[in-house]
């Protein structure tokens, strides 16, 4: 009966958003054309897709973009936040807040048709202003969907049925430190092991991240440091024979304190560590680390911020001491991944809209060997790799295919989606579905919503 009365629940308690009915909420245009028989597709499981690293295998793609970009096959209305959908087989999974809750939703991924939802009680205020919404992205394992949202409140979910199989209240269980936007580092699975960033205190003793059972929520380890937990999200890396864990920290706190954390994914333990952060207490850090294995015989890993630190080339030892080796202050990533191709390291540099470009260091030296506007409208974009090519999404709803390179930047095709600020979650692929996420009201009057555009090549 409790497992009735949770199938239930689950299906029942957040059928509507803001008073809408899911059939409200949901206009769908036009069935997608069908897949190219030699198409890759690939799964978008979570934040920053299937290799962790803003890249997809997907082929076949659409690359020459209509001026109102590709065709839109559905458009779903949704609350606010940041985060990205999480994509497995035929299943969406959308992570927002509507009112004072926070909502997880499964649609079918070609058709927006509702599954299954699931909200509960989050209370928020956000102290310098801007959205409530969370700021992480949903997480799907094997038939788990996890969420961890702004007031550290984390569910695991049936993928199926959205039944609750645990949850956590980590702000009161661990004691987490204030932060200037509500908790929002999303979460990683490794095997059946939940990492999260949490920054906070665990039997007396400050901690950064920690470890979960996966299938039952028991704590399996923490970490012991004073970093505070940042907006970045965890990273795996097989390092010196060793499966990882990287961790670009740096929460709320005074003097400001945070870096690079090389985990032990068996033990929680500190196995190295690197400050970076900028000098000021009002900054935070939400570009998760690359990490970089083709450039001589160490790892290397990139990390960056936009306060003030920029950006920098990190390398670890045998031994798991970490040196850096270069440091590049105008490579300042406010909230982005950069991506890695041709020996150069992309991303969009700089703190505000107006003031952002794009910007090429050489991997190996640091050394910036260009910046570009892309003829304006940008802003704080950001990359993601795929077919041999790199998407661009402008904070503003402008989508552009780009090559990049050593020498420059050439746009091949720029379309305009919709006129909305803070287009700020990096687009989901899979299947070759474009999935982006309009997170406030735009110019036309447009609602915040979740739109499925058909980027399927011939």
């Amino acid at each position: 009966m409790k497992r009735l009365a949770l199938l239930v629940a689950a299906s029942t308690v957040a059928a509507s958003a803001g008073g809408q009915s899911h059939a409200t909420r949901l206009s769908f245009h036009a069935a997608p054309k069908a897949l190219a028989p030699s198409a890759v597709t690939s799964e978008w499981p979570r934040l920053l897709g299937p290799t962790h690293n803003a890249t997809s295998p997907e082929t076949r793609l659409l690359h020459r973009l209509p001026e109102a970009g590709p065709r839109v096959v559905w458009e779903l209305a949704k609350g606010s936040g940041f985060g990205g959908p999480a994509i497995a087989g035929d299943r969406l999974v959308l992570f927002h807040r509507v009112g004072n809750r926070e909502s997880v939703e499964c649609v079918r991924a070609e058709n927006g048709a509702p599954l299954w939802s699931f909200d509960y009680a989050a209370p928020y205020r956000p102290r310098y202003g801007g959205s409530e919404g969370p700021r992480t992205s949903p997480v799907i394992a094997g038939q788990s969907v996890f969420s961890f949202g702004i007031t550290a409140q984390l569910h695991c979910l049936d993928l199926a049925t959205g039944a609750v199989r645990w949850k956590r209240d980590l702000a009161a269980e661990l004691q987490m430190t204030p932060a200037f936007f509500g908790h929002g580092s999303t979460p990683l699975v490794l095997g059946t092991r939940l990492i999260v960033q949490v920054g906070g205190k665990w039997r007396g003793e400050a901690i950064n991240t920690a470890c979960f059972d996966a299938e039952s929520g028991e704590l399996i380890w923490t970490t012991p440091h004073a970093w505070g937990a940042s907006y970045a999200s965890p990273i795996p890396a097989q390092l010196q024979g060793k499966q990882c864990v990287l961790v670009f920290a740096g929460g709320e706190s005074d003097p400001p304190t945070g870096g690079l954390l090389v985990i032990d994914a068996a033990t929680g333990a500190v196995l190295g560590s690197a400050p970076h952060r900028a000098e000021i207490r009002e900054s935070v850090s939400a570009s998760s680390p690359v990490l970089i294995e083709q450039i001589g015989s160490l790892p290397r890993v990139i990390v960056s911020e936009a306060y003030s630190a920029g950006g920098a080339g990190l390398e670890v030892s045998p031994d798991f001491k970490i040196r850096e080796l270069w440091k590049a202050p105008g490579f300042g990533l406010y909230w982005m991944t950069p991506i890695v191709r041709a020996g150069c390291v992309f991303g969009f540099s700089g703190l505000g809209e107006r003031l952002s470009e794009l910007v090429c260091c050489d991997l190996v030296t640091g050394k910036e060997l260009w910046r570009n506007d892309l003829g304006g409208g940008f802003g704080r974009g950001s990359l993601l790799s795929v077919d041999s090519g790199v998407l661009c999404l402008g904070e503003f709803g402008d989508l552009a295919w780009l090559e990049l390179s050593a020498r420059g930047v050439e746009v091949k095709s720029r379309a305009k989606l919709f006129n909305a600020p803070e287009t700020w979650t990096l687009p989901a692929i899979s299947r070759g579905l474009l999935y982006v996420s309009q997170n406030e009201q735009g110019a036309a009057g447009t609602k915040p919503r979740l739109i499925c555009y058909d980027l399927r090549g011939d």
